[in-house]
């Protein structure tokens, strides 16, 4: 078994190698030329998996791979770092932040194994002075999406003791926040008004986060189902001979409640 996986690895670095000598796009590639396609395979690649496309998955794995092959490649035309080193230095990674795997440390849920893994990064860290001086939230990657990069600071946060005692106290933050959009709205000041939606939109994502409930799933799925919604609005619009513009709130509001019950 791992020998047909070893010669497709084997096969697809030759092929990195012929691209990167022969292919005149391949070879003018940098690390910066790569970076904005890279996110787009991710974010191809979690739509996919959204749409539990197994076909889909399997190809833009295969996508994504192409880029830690080829930034690989690069490293190695450098002399910094090949393939090897990558999958080497994470699999360091792995069993050392895996010590109830490989050690003697107990866990016995996933809670336990997330609380583990942030405290041996955080020793981690301590050990590099440059990361040690960016402190908890240092890893925290700046171009993550916001909703995604908010879920991960209180995730770290909360590794170092900084949380809700108990879960159910973040809702009076969410209230508290609520009340602080609503003032803003009555004085009219917009950047305040965005200050405060901001902290809004942080106080649901924490508690999404308390509640187990992955915030950017949870926003797919509503945005799906307002999409199904509308687009029955829009339909029976048609039906009618009438275009969206031509139909009454009323007549709207009918649709969208009957579309609720399909």
């Amino acid at each position: 078994m791992y020998e047909k996986k070893l010669e497709a690895a084997a096969r697809l670095l030759e092929v990195m190698d012929t691209l990167r000598e022969k292919c005149p796009w391949d070879r003018e590639q940098t690390f910066d030329s790569l970076r904005s396609n890279t996110i787009e395979e991710c974010f191809e690649l979690t739509d996919a998996i959204a749409d539990g496309n197994m076909e889909g998955i399997r190809e833009e794995l295969g996508d994504v791979l192409l880029h830690i092959v080829f930034y690989s490649k690069m490293g190695e035309e450098l002399g910094k770092f090949d393939f090897a080193d990558v999958c080497n230095y994470l699999c360091d990674k792995l069993i050392y932040r895996h010590p109830h795997v490989y050690g003697d440390v107990h866990a016995d849920n996933p809670e336990e194994v997330i609380h583990n893994w942030e405290m041996l990064k955080l020793q981690e860290k301590a050990k590099k002075a440059r990361k040690a001086a960016g402190g908890v939230l240092s890893g925290v990657p700046r171009s993550l999406p916001a909703m995604v990069k908010a879920y991960r600071i209180g995730q770290k946060a909360a590794s170092a003791g900084f949380d809700w005692e108990q879960k159910e106290d973040v809702w009076t933050k969410v209230r508290e926040e609520i009340s602080e959009v609503e003032c803003e709205v009555a004085k009219a000041d917009h950047n305040a008004l965005e200050g405060e939606i901001g902290d809004l939109l942080f106080a649901v994502i924490n508690a999404s986060r308390l509640y187990g409930v992955d915030p950017e799933t949870a926003l797919d799925r509503t945005n799906k189902k307002f999409m199904a919604r509308f687009s029955h609005i829009e339909k029976g619009a048609a039906s009618l001979g009438k275009g969206l513009g031509e139909m009454t709130l009323d007549e709207m509001e009918a649709l969208w409640q009957e579309a609720k019950t399909l």
